[in-house]
């Protein structure tokens, strides 16, 4: 008998209609436009009023459940993955409220009573968390069962900030069951790591003191962040996620670069995960030793850097740590190595490394903004779903997941792409997620930013959404903040 192998059979997208356009906003801020698209990307969204992470994941989940003919009593686990609650007791549970009811408006039997609802936190990596969480449950007491894994946040910063052209907001949801349909993902072989970043990038309580609600009954959830160090946390943490999981693989780490088919990885914005792949390419190679060398060494000769001095850096990679306090300071952890990126972009080996492993989606995902939690699986689906229609067969080819989630933690997942799997990746329709919008004017977007009602602009969400938050502090029935939904219209 062989091996149960569990992965993801279906993915839906929902993404707000409002979308602001990055050459506008650099119009209205005095950027660059061309530093911004090549950086970062094109464009973002932004949440209505009548939105919250809640609806946007209820309507990823309907569209899931809706696209590929799921039966909800099937469903023993549903999990979100999420920095964006707005609840701190509850979080999934209201999920599957609003799509019970939605179901139910249409005549269609409600999710199972036994579901199990977790929520996932860890910034960023909440939704691959929430994946292995349902892989778990499916190889155990939910073996006959599906699972359905939603990631879904509100990336937002202050306006002015260095972060504010990195927004967006949106939902993904995935479909997970034995016997996959699109990819079956091999967590025994999967790398992790985890490490405390004091300051790093941090949502705490006391940046609501003194905030009065908005009308959507949302406070303002910029985060406290410092960028630079922020990048380099992102790179530290992804390499040694992939150090892990290379040494459960064994044989050639560059070859294992070379021969994988795609990587989708966490995308804050379109240069970060570029670089830390091509970064853990040269490691690799570090690594391999003669195997190695003479790659390695005719990129430290075009940087001029001293090879044996970039072997003694590349030798920290599985002890590495960065301090938990931060002072103020800024360090590259890899200078003699980030050195020899220039040398190495200038070559056809990064071409085919880099930008040939990365290119499957990575046009939607300009337009998609940062989705945090979603933006790994947004990746995937848009990448999947751009192969199937271009008639690319990825049977059988492995391809590599890596998460990320500051403070900080990454995971790097194998997968293998199932025979048979173009039919459900054609029903993920994100590139008709993002063709849909309602383009924002600068007042439009500084109101939606604020939370406030947008002027000219009437709500263009026909999904799950708010109706109004309760007011009520005493009596016999309270409900302050606490929202009241509108079902599809």
């Amino acid at each position: 008998m062989s091996k149960a192998e569990f992965g993801i059979s279906a993915f839906a997208a929902y993404v707000p209609p409002y979308r602001v356009d990055l050459r506008e906003w650099c119009e209205w801020t005095g950027n660059s436009w061309d530093k911004t698209r090549a950086v970062i990307g094109e464009s973002f969204r932004v949440p209505g009023v009548e939105e919250d992470v809640y609806t946007m994941a209820a309507n990823a989940v309907l569209a899931l459940i809706d696209r590929n003919a799921v039966d909800p009593a099937k469903i023993g686990y549903l999990a979100l993955g999420t920095e964006s609650s707005v609840d701190n007791a509850t979080g999934a549970v209201i999920v599957r409220g609003l799509v019970d009811r939605a179901l139910a408006a249409n005549g269609k039997p409600r999710i199972a009573r036994d579901c199990e609802v977790p929520e996932f936190k860890q910034a960023c990596l909440a939704g691959v968390y929430g994946i292995k969480g349902a892989i778990r449950y499916l190889a155990h007491d939910g073996y006959d069962r599906q699972a359905v894994v939603v990631a879904a946040d509100i990336a937002e910063y202050e306006r002015g900030s260095s972060g504010e052209p990195t927004q967006g907001a949106g939902a993904v949801a995935m479909l997970l069951e034995r016997d996959p349909k699109i990819v079956a993902l091999d967590l025994r072989n999967a790398g992790s790591a985890s490490t405390f970043r004091g300051l790093d990038f941090r949502k705490p309580f006391q940046r609501y003191a003194g905030q009065t609600p908005s009308v959507s009954g949302r406070l303002s959830d910029f985060p406290v962040f410092n960028g630079k160090y922020s990048t380099a946390c992102y790179v530290d943490e992804t390499m040694s996620a992939l150090d892990q999981l290379l040494t459960k693989h064994g044989g050639a780490r560059g070859r294992y670069f070379r021969e994988l088919e795609a990587v989708f990885m966490h995308r804050p914005y379109h240069k970060m995960p570029v670089t830390a792949w091509a970064m853990g390419y040269l490691f690799a190679l570090g690594a391999d030793g003669a195997l190695g060398v003479d790659e390695l060494n005719d990129y430290c000769a075009r940087a001029g850097v001293d090879p044996a001095a970039v072997a003694a850096e590349m030798a920290t990679v599985p002890t590495r740590a960065f301090e938990a306090d931060f002072d103020g300071t800024v360090a590259e952890p890899y200078p003699l190595t980030a050195a020899l990126l220039k040398a190495f972009r200038e070559t056809p080996t990064y071409k085919a490394v880099v930008d040939d492993k990365m290119r499957l989606g990575a046009k939607p995902m300009m337009a998609m903004g940062n989705l945090y939690s979603a933006a790994l699986p947004g990746w995937l689906a848009a990448g999947l779903e751009e192969a199937a229609n271009a008639g690319r067969d990825l049977a059988g080819r492995e391809i590599l997941l890596i998460g990320y989630g500051s403070g900080d933690a990454s995971e790097a997942i194998p997968a293998r792409v199932v025979p048979g799997w173009q039919d459900a990746a054609k029903r993920i329709h994100l590139a008709g997620a993002l063709a849909s919008h309602v383009p924002l004017a600068q007042p439009q977007y500084e109101a939606l930013h604020e939370g406030r009602p947008a002027p000219g602009l009437s709500p263009a969400c026909t999904g799950v959404r708010i109706d109004h938050v309760g007011e009520r502090r005493t009596g016999a029935l309270q409900d302050y903040g606490i929202a009241y939904y509108t079902l599809p219209v």
